[in-house]
């Protein structure tokens, strides 16, 4: 059994996570983060043994085409619905995000 996650141990990862948490929050994650903790404890002592490691749940084979070189839609048809597209330079106007 995995020890417990203390209510300082959650203090601690709401302030790195800057996060303002109440008492009932503080309560309320200490007991689920501890839940998750002794699950995921569970977890890793299943025996994988004469398991490959695999990095994706699903067979990925045939799922990627070769790349190769086709013609792509024409500037004038990629612009001709944007708002204040800048045609002759061939860019989209987009809003600042700063």
């Amino acid at each position: 059994m995995a020890p417990k996650l203390s209510r300082e141990d959650v203090l601690k990862i709401a302030e790195l996570a800057r996060l303002e948490l109440t008492p009932d929050e503080v309560e309320r994650f200490t007991r689920q983060l501890g839940d998750i903790l002794t699950y995921a404890e569970a977890i890793g002592e299943a025996d994988t043994t004469g398991i490959p490691p695999t990095s994706h749940p699903f067979a990925t084979v045939g799922a990627w085409r070769e790349d190769a070189a086709m013609p792509s839609l024409p500037r004038e048809a990629a612009l001709q619905n944007a708002p204040e597209a800048a045609a002759g330079a061939g860019l989209f106007k987009v809003p600042r995000v700063l």
